[in-house]
Protein backbone atom coordinates (compact mmCIF):
# COMPACT_ATOMS: atom_id res chain seq x y z
CA UNK A 1 0.00 0.00 0.00
CA UNK A 2 1.33 3.72 -0.83
CA UNK A 3 2.31 5.31 2.47
CA UNK A 4 1.75 9.11 3.10
CA UNK A 5 4.86 10.74 3.02
CA UNK A 6 6.80 13.38 1.85
CA UNK A 7 7.53 12.93 -2.20
CA UNK A 8 11.03 12.27 -1.29
CA UNK A 9 10.12 8.71 0.37
CA UNK A 10 7.83 8.07 -2.14
CA UNK A 11 9.66 5.04 -4.45
CA UNK A 12 8.89 4.15 -8.30
CA UNK A 13 6.61 1.39 -7.23
CA UNK A 14 4.77 3.94 -4.68
CA UNK A 15 3.86 6.39 -7.51
CA UNK A 16 3.59 3.55 -10.31
CA UNK A 17 0.82 2.01 -7.18
CA UNK A 18 -0.83 5.74 -7.30
CA UNK A 19 -0.80 5.86 -11.42
CA UNK A 20 -2.14 2.51 -11.69
CA UNK A 21 -5.01 2.58 -9.29
CA UNK A 22 -6.32 6.01 -9.06
CA UNK A 23 -7.93 6.68 -12.79
CA UNK A 24 -10.31 9.07 -12.18
CA UNK A 25 -8.58 12.85 -12.04
CA UNK A 26 -9.68 16.23 -10.82
CA UNK A 27 -7.14 18.53 -13.09
CA UNK A 28 -7.41 22.36 -11.04
CA UNK A 29 -6.41 24.94 -13.50
CA UNK A 30 -7.49 23.55 -16.11
CA UNK A 31 -7.14 25.49 -19.45
CA UNK A 32 -8.10 25.04 -23.09
CA UNK A 33 -5.14 26.79 -24.28
CA UNK A 34 -2.91 24.19 -26.48
CA UNK A 35 0.35 26.10 -24.96
CA UNK A 36 -0.35 25.26 -21.42
CA UNK A 37 1.02 22.65 -19.33
CA UNK A 38 -2.13 21.46 -17.93
CA UNK A 39 -3.77 21.34 -21.49
CA UNK A 40 -0.80 18.86 -22.33
CA UNK A 41 -1.31 16.82 -18.82
CA UNK A 42 -5.31 16.80 -19.91
CA UNK A 43 -4.63 15.66 -22.91
CA UNK A 44 -1.83 12.79 -22.06
CA UNK A 45 -3.97 11.81 -19.42
CA UNK A 46 -7.35 11.32 -21.63
CA UNK A 47 -5.44 9.52 -23.77
CA UNK A 48 -3.94 7.16 -21.53
CA UNK A 49 -7.27 6.54 -20.10
CA UNK A 50 -7.77 8.27 -17.28
CA UNK A 51 -11.34 9.78 -16.94
CA UNK A 52 -10.20 14.11 -16.48
CA UNK A 53 -12.27 16.24 -15.09
CA UNK A 54 -11.08 19.76 -15.56
CA UNK A 55 -11.54 22.50 -12.84
CA UNK A 56 -11.51 25.93 -13.51
CA UNK A 57 -14.07 28.60 -13.38
CA UNK A 58 -13.03 31.00 -16.38
CA UNK A 59 -14.24 27.85 -18.65
CA UNK A 60 -17.07 26.39 -19.52
CA UNK A 61 -15.07 23.39 -21.47
CA UNK A 62 -11.58 22.45 -21.65
CA UNK A 63 -10.47 18.93 -24.57
CA UNK A 64 -14.55 19.00 -24.63
CA UNK A 65 -15.12 17.91 -21.32
CA UNK A 66 -17.35 20.03 -19.06
CA UNK A 67 -15.24 22.76 -16.96
CA UNK A 68 -16.23 22.50 -13.18
CA UNK A 69 -16.09 25.69 -10.59
CA UNK A 70 -14.80 23.71 -8.17
CA UNK A 71 -13.60 19.91 -7.02
CA UNK A 72 -16.76 19.66 -5.29
CA UNK A 73 -18.57 20.34 -8.25
CA UNK A 74 -17.68 17.38 -9.92
CA UNK A 75 -20.88 14.62 -9.42
CA UNK A 76 -18.56 11.66 -9.96
CA UNK A 77 -16.17 10.12 -7.34
CA UNK A 78 -12.23 11.95 -7.74
CA UNK A 79 -9.04 9.19 -6.78
CA UNK A 80 -6.43 12.26 -7.71
CA UNK A 81 -7.16 16.42 -7.64
CA UNK A 82 -3.83 17.44 -9.93
CA UNK A 83 -2.83 21.12 -9.31
CA UNK A 84 -2.13 23.75 -11.72
CA UNK A 85 -2.83 26.71 -9.43
CA UNK A 86 -0.45 29.18 -8.05
CA UNK A 87 0.98 28.11 -4.49
CA UNK A 88 -1.52 30.60 -2.41
CA UNK A 89 -4.87 28.91 -4.04
CA UNK A 90 -3.47 25.23 -3.29
CA UNK A 91 -4.31 25.54 0.43
CA UNK A 92 -8.23 25.81 -0.83
CA UNK A 93 -8.43 23.00 -3.45
CA UNK A 94 -6.18 20.69 -0.74
CA UNK A 95 -9.49 21.61 1.48
CA UNK A 96 -11.87 20.55 -1.29
CA UNK A 97 -9.99 17.13 -2.14
CA UNK A 98 -10.51 16.34 1.72
CA UNK A 99 -13.78 17.45 1.52
CA UNK A 100 -14.57 15.21 -1.36
CA UNK A 101 -12.92 11.97 -0.60
CA UNK A 102 -9.74 12.15 -2.94
CA UNK A 103 -7.23 9.57 -2.21
CA UNK A 104 -4.39 11.87 -3.56
CA UNK A 105 -3.19 15.70 -4.24
CA UNK A 106 -0.61 16.23 -6.66
CA UNK A 107 1.38 19.31 -6.38
CA UNK A 108 2.70 19.86 -9.69
CA UNK A 109 5.65 22.13 -10.64
CA UNK A 110 5.77 25.89 -8.77
CA UNK A 111 2.67 24.38 -7.07
CA UNK A 112 3.95 23.92 -3.76
CA UNK A 113 2.62 25.24 -0.23
CA UNK A 114 4.13 23.49 2.48
CA UNK A 115 0.82 24.43 4.90
CA UNK A 116 -0.99 22.58 2.19
CA UNK A 117 0.98 19.81 1.79
CA UNK A 118 0.82 19.03 5.47
CA UNK A 119 -2.15 19.56 5.82
CA UNK A 120 -3.23 16.97 2.89
CA UNK A 121 -1.01 14.51 4.85
CA UNK A 122 -2.27 14.78 7.71
CA UNK A 123 -5.92 14.30 6.60
CA UNK A 124 -4.37 11.02 4.95
CA UNK A 125 -4.34 11.87 1.59
CA UNK A 126 -1.24 10.99 -0.23
CA UNK A 127 0.78 13.69 -1.27
CA UNK A 128 3.40 14.11 -4.06
CA UNK A 129 4.98 17.61 -4.85
CA UNK A 130 7.40 18.27 -7.07
CA UNK A 131 6.58 16.13 -9.98
CA UNK A 132 4.26 16.25 -13.15
CA UNK A 133 2.13 13.48 -12.95
CA UNK A 134 2.52 12.86 -17.05
CA UNK A 135 6.34 12.66 -16.61
CA UNK A 136 6.56 10.36 -13.95
CA UNK A 137 3.40 8.21 -16.39
CA UNK A 138 5.68 8.25 -18.91
CA UNK A 139 8.91 7.15 -16.86
CA UNK A 140 7.15 4.64 -14.86
CA UNK A 141 4.40 3.15 -17.63
CA UNK A 142 5.00 4.53 -20.88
Amino acid sequence: MVRTMPVDRLSDEDLKEILTKYRKVALVGASPKPERDSNEVMRYLIEHGYEVYPVNPRYEEVLGRKCYLSVLDIPDEVDIVDLFVRPEFTMDYVEQAIEKGAKVVWFQFNTYNREAFKKAREAGLIAVAHRCIKQEHERLIG
